[in-house]
């Protein structure tokens, strides 16, 4: 059974930074892609960044690019999420999701593992 087990989230002030990890456990394979999605108040899930199986190809949602970094580290079964420069928009509850594939994938339907979620409020 695969869990994925978030954690580092929190209050931040605007400008602050916050690291987001995601423990998973249950396989020992790499080839799995991972993400970062969050869902605000009111609003659907959307994704925030991907990374494919060897972390050497990365996405990032337009509204994340040059703030958030996403990262693996394959050995220890981890995936990071920093972000830099948060804003009031970046209030969400935070999900690492994964799927077999060895590409970046952005839809959320292909992901067969969450995340409990992890709230991020950034105060306006």
């Amino acid at each position: 059974q695969v869990q994925l087990v978030e954690s580092g989230g929190g209050l931040v002030q605007a400008g602050g930074s916050l690291r987001l990890s995601c423990a998973a456990s249950g396989h020992t394979l790499s080839n799995y892609a991972k993400g970062w999605f969050r869902q605000a108040p009111g609003k659907e899930r959307e994704v925030v960044a991907a990374v494919n199986w060897s972390g050497g190809r990365t996405y990032y949602a337009d509204s994340v690019k040059g703030r958030f970094t996403i990262s693996r580290n394959n050995a220890e079964n981890m995936v990071y999420l920093q972000m830099n420069s948060l804003r009031a928009e970046g209030t969400a509850v935070y999900y690492c999701g994964e799927r077999q594939g060895l590409s970046t994938y952005t839809e959320e339907d292909g992901y067969a593992y969450w995340g409990q979620g992890n709230q991020v409020t950034v105060p306006s």
